[in-house]
Protein backbone atom coordinates (compact mmCIF):
# COMPACT_ATOMS: atom_id res chain seq x y z
CA UNK A 1 0.00 0.00 0.00
CA UNK A 2 2.74 2.48 0.96
CA UNK A 3 4.61 1.69 -2.26
CA UNK A 4 1.66 2.90 -4.33
CA UNK A 5 1.46 6.29 -2.59
CA UNK A 6 4.62 7.69 -4.27
CA UNK A 7 3.40 6.47 -7.67
CA UNK A 8 0.04 8.20 -7.17
CA UNK A 9 1.80 11.36 -5.95
CA UNK A 10 4.05 11.38 -9.03
CA UNK A 11 1.08 10.86 -11.37
CA UNK A 12 -0.84 13.64 -9.61
CA UNK A 13 2.09 16.06 -9.87
CA UNK A 14 2.49 15.31 -13.58
CA UNK A 15 -1.26 15.72 -14.02
CA UNK A 16 -1.37 19.08 -12.25
CA UNK A 17 1.81 20.43 -13.80
CA UNK A 18 0.80 19.57 -17.35
CA UNK A 19 -2.71 20.93 -17.02
CA UNK A 20 -2.07 24.19 -15.16
CA UNK A 21 -1.41 26.37 -18.19
CA UNK A 22 -4.09 25.00 -20.49
CA UNK A 23 -7.41 26.65 -21.23
CA UNK A 24 -10.50 25.70 -23.23
CA UNK A 25 -11.62 28.32 -25.75
CA UNK A 26 -15.23 27.77 -26.78
CA UNK A 27 -17.26 29.27 -29.60
CA UNK A 28 -14.59 28.89 -32.30
CA UNK A 29 -15.68 28.87 -35.93
CA UNK A 30 -13.73 26.13 -37.74
CA UNK A 31 -13.29 26.09 -41.52
CA UNK A 32 -10.84 24.39 -43.89
CA UNK A 33 -8.54 25.51 -46.70
CA UNK A 34 -6.12 24.00 -49.16
CA UNK A 35 -4.02 24.71 -52.22
CA UNK A 36 -6.88 25.95 -54.45
CA UNK A 37 -8.12 28.65 -52.07
CA UNK A 38 -4.85 29.58 -50.37
CA UNK A 39 -3.55 33.06 -51.25
CA UNK A 40 -1.43 32.62 -53.30
CA UNK A 41 -2.61 29.14 -54.43
CA UNK A 42 -0.41 26.32 -53.13
CA UNK A 43 0.95 25.32 -49.73
CA UNK A 44 2.88 28.49 -48.82
CA UNK A 45 2.40 29.82 -45.27
CA UNK A 46 3.05 33.18 -43.64
CA UNK A 47 5.24 31.79 -40.84
CA UNK A 48 8.08 29.25 -40.72
CA UNK A 49 7.22 26.91 -37.87
CA UNK A 50 8.90 23.66 -36.96
CA UNK A 51 11.34 23.67 -39.87
CA UNK A 52 8.67 23.46 -42.57
CA UNK A 53 10.28 26.30 -44.53
CA UNK A 54 6.98 28.20 -45.02
CA UNK A 55 4.98 25.17 -46.22
CA UNK A 56 1.71 23.89 -44.75
CA UNK A 57 1.62 20.30 -43.57
CA UNK A 58 1.51 17.99 -40.58
CA UNK A 59 -0.30 14.85 -39.46
CA UNK A 60 -1.92 16.15 -36.27
CA UNK A 61 0.40 14.87 -33.54
CA UNK A 62 1.95 17.27 -31.06
CA UNK A 63 5.37 16.69 -32.69
CA UNK A 64 3.96 17.21 -36.20
CA UNK A 65 0.78 19.32 -35.94
CA UNK A 66 -1.45 20.25 -38.86
CA UNK A 67 -1.20 23.82 -40.11
CA UNK A 68 -3.93 26.28 -39.28
CA UNK A 69 -4.49 29.88 -40.29
CA UNK A 70 -6.18 32.67 -38.37
CA UNK A 71 -6.11 36.41 -37.77
CA UNK A 72 -2.86 37.90 -36.47
CA UNK A 73 -3.23 38.35 -32.72
CA UNK A 74 -5.88 35.69 -32.23
CA UNK A 75 -3.19 33.06 -31.55
CA UNK A 76 0.58 33.36 -31.30
CA UNK A 77 2.73 32.59 -34.33
CA UNK A 78 3.63 28.87 -34.24
CA UNK A 79 1.32 28.24 -31.25
CA UNK A 80 0.13 24.63 -30.99
CA UNK A 81 -3.46 24.02 -29.90
CA UNK A 82 -5.62 20.89 -29.73
CA UNK A 83 -8.85 20.60 -31.70
CA UNK A 84 -11.18 17.94 -30.23
CA UNK A 85 -13.42 18.07 -33.34
CA UNK A 86 -10.55 16.45 -35.24
CA UNK A 87 -8.66 14.77 -32.38
CA UNK A 88 -5.59 16.56 -33.73
CA UNK A 89 -3.02 19.13 -32.71
CA UNK A 90 -2.84 22.13 -35.03
CA UNK A 91 -0.26 24.93 -35.25
CA UNK A 92 -0.79 28.56 -36.23
CA UNK A 93 1.37 28.94 -39.33
CA UNK A 94 -0.68 31.08 -41.69
CA UNK A 95 -2.84 34.18 -42.11
CA UNK A 96 -6.54 33.98 -43.01
CA UNK A 97 -8.36 37.03 -44.41
CA UNK A 98 -11.85 35.72 -43.54
CA UNK A 99 -10.56 34.92 -40.02
CA UNK A 100 -9.26 38.49 -39.73
CA UNK A 101 -12.62 39.94 -40.77
CA UNK A 102 -14.40 37.68 -38.26
CA UNK A 103 -11.89 38.54 -35.52
CA UNK A 104 -12.54 42.26 -36.07
CA UNK A 105 -16.26 41.48 -35.56
CA UNK A 106 -15.60 39.52 -32.35
CA UNK A 107 -15.86 36.05 -33.93
CA UNK A 108 -13.13 33.50 -33.13
CA UNK A 109 -12.19 31.67 -36.36
CA UNK A 110 -9.51 29.18 -37.40
CA UNK A 111 -8.96 27.69 -40.86
CA UNK A 112 -7.39 24.18 -40.98
CA UNK A 113 -5.09 22.95 -43.78
CA UNK A 114 -6.61 19.98 -45.64
CA UNK A 115 -3.33 18.39 -46.64
CA UNK A 116 -2.48 18.53 -50.34
CA UNK A 117 0.20 20.82 -51.77
CA UNK A 118 -1.41 20.75 -55.22
CA UNK A 119 -4.82 22.03 -56.15
CA UNK A 120 -7.68 19.57 -56.09
CA UNK A 121 -9.92 22.19 -57.66
CA UNK A 122 -13.65 22.12 -57.03
CA UNK A 123 -13.50 18.64 -55.47
CA UNK A 124 -11.11 19.89 -52.80
CA UNK A 125 -13.23 22.99 -52.15
CA UNK A 126 -16.25 20.68 -51.71
CA UNK A 127 -14.20 18.56 -49.29
CA UNK A 128 -13.39 21.66 -47.24
CA UNK A 129 -17.10 22.48 -47.10
CA UNK A 130 -17.96 18.89 -46.12
CA UNK A 131 -15.42 18.93 -43.27
CA UNK A 132 -16.62 22.28 -41.89
CA UNK A 133 -18.86 21.79 -38.84
CA UNK A 134 -22.24 23.48 -38.67
CA UNK A 135 -21.64 24.52 -35.06
CA UNK A 136 -18.81 26.33 -33.32
CA UNK A 137 -16.17 24.18 -31.63
CA UNK A 138 -13.77 24.23 -28.67
CA UNK A 139 -10.00 24.61 -28.89
CA UNK A 140 -7.51 23.79 -26.14
CA UNK A 141 -4.66 26.28 -25.76
CA UNK A 142 -1.42 25.16 -24.09
CA UNK A 143 -2.58 21.55 -24.29
CA UNK A 144 -0.90 18.56 -22.75
CA UNK A 145 1.28 16.80 -25.33
CA UNK A 146 -0.45 13.45 -24.78
CA UNK A 147 -4.08 14.00 -25.77
CA UNK A 148 -5.85 11.50 -28.05
CA UNK A 149 -4.82 11.79 -31.71
CA UNK A 150 -6.68 10.27 -34.64
CA UNK A 151 -4.44 8.04 -36.80
CA UNK A 152 -1.11 9.58 -35.74
CA UNK A 153 1.09 7.08 -37.60
CA UNK A 154 -0.77 6.92 -40.90
CA UNK A 155 0.83 9.77 -42.85
CA UNK A 156 -1.16 9.36 -46.08
CA UNK A 157 -4.51 8.90 -44.35
CA UNK A 158 -3.71 11.79 -42.00
CA UNK A 159 -4.37 14.22 -44.85
CA UNK A 160 -7.99 15.34 -44.85
CA UNK A 161 -7.76 15.66 -48.64
CA UNK A 162 -5.29 13.23 -50.21
CA UNK A 163 -5.69 14.43 -53.79
CA UNK A 164 -8.62 12.14 -54.57
CA UNK A 165 -10.56 11.41 -51.38
CA UNK A 166 -12.13 13.62 -48.74
CA UNK A 167 -11.67 12.01 -45.32
CA UNK A 168 -14.81 13.21 -43.54
CA UNK A 169 -14.55 10.15 -41.29
CA UNK A 170 -11.67 11.95 -39.56
CA UNK A 171 -13.86 14.48 -37.77
CA UNK A 172 -15.68 13.90 -34.50
CA UNK A 173 -18.66 16.25 -34.08
CA UNK A 174 -19.74 14.69 -30.77
CA UNK A 175 -16.28 14.50 -29.17
CA UNK A 176 -16.48 16.82 -26.17
CA UNK A 177 -13.84 18.29 -23.90
CA UNK A 178 -15.06 19.26 -20.46
CA UNK A 179 -11.58 20.20 -19.29
CA UNK A 180 -8.08 20.35 -20.70
CA UNK A 181 -6.70 18.34 -17.79
CA UNK A 182 -5.07 14.97 -18.30
CA UNK A 183 -7.93 12.85 -17.01
CA UNK A 184 -6.62 9.71 -18.68
CA UNK A 185 -3.51 9.64 -16.48
CA UNK A 186 -5.73 8.86 -13.53
CA UNK A 187 -8.96 7.43 -14.88
CA UNK A 188 -8.82 6.00 -18.35
CA UNK A 189 -7.88 5.55 -21.94
CA UNK A 190 -7.36 8.75 -24.02
CA UNK A 191 -9.05 7.06 -26.99
CA UNK A 192 -12.29 6.62 -25.06
CA UNK A 193 -14.58 9.42 -26.21
CA UNK A 194 -16.30 9.52 -22.82
CA UNK A 195 -13.08 10.44 -20.99
CA UNK A 196 -12.91 14.02 -22.22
Amino acid sequence: MLATIPAVAIAASIFLGAAQGCSVVSGVKVTYYGAPDNDPPGDATAYDCGGRDYHAGGVGTYANPLTFATAPGEYNECEIVYLPYMKKYVRMEDYCEACYEDYESGIKHIDIWTGSSTSGGDAQIQCEDDLTPANVQSVIRSPATTLAVNRPFCVIAAALWDGMTCHTEDVYPTYKVSSCKLYFLLIGDPNDEDVF
